[in-house]
C-alpha cells in the first residue's frame, strides 16, 4: 500500500493536467509552490521565511492566510487562475485548510 503523500499526487496528476499547487509545512515554516509537472519546474513560490512575511511576526494561522494570499497574486500575475491543489501527506484541515482558502479567495480555481 502507498503512503499517503504517493496517493494524494498520483490522483491529483491522474485527474487533472492543471499545474499543481504544492503545500508542505514543517514545524517552523510553511511553503507553497506551483509546479509544472511536464517541464519539472516551479513557477511560483511563497513562504514564512520570505523576508516580507517573516518580519511581520504574525501567529501561524495568520502567517497561512499571507502565504495563501501571496502564493494566489503571483499565480494569477502569471496568467494562470486554475490549478490543482495538492496536500501532500496532510489532512485538509488547519494550516493547509487556511492556505488553500486564502487562495481561493484571492481568485483561484481549484
Amino acid at each position: 500500500m502507498k503512503n499517503r503523500k504517493q496517493r494524494v499526487r498520483y490522483k491529483t496528476k491522474k485527474v487533472s493536467k492543471r499545474n499543481r499547487l504544492t503545500v508542505f509545512r514543517s514545524n517552523s515554516h510553511l511553503y507553497a509552490q506551483l509546479i509544472d509537472d511536464t517541464k519539472g519546474l516551479t513557477l511560483a513560490s511563497s513562504s514564512s521565511v520570505e523576508k516580507s512575511i517573516k518580519e511581520k511576526n504574525l501567529s501561524r494561522k495568520e502567517t497561512a492566510e499571507l502565504i495563501g494570499k501571496s502564493i494566489a497574486k503571483k499565480i494569477i500575475s502569471k496568467g494562470i487562475d486554475k490549478v490543482a491543489f495538492d496536500r501532500g501527506k496532510y489532512k485538509y484541515h488547519g494550516l493547509i485548510k487556511i492556505i488553500a482558502e486564502a487562495a481561493r479567495v484571492e481568485g483561484l480555481n481549484f
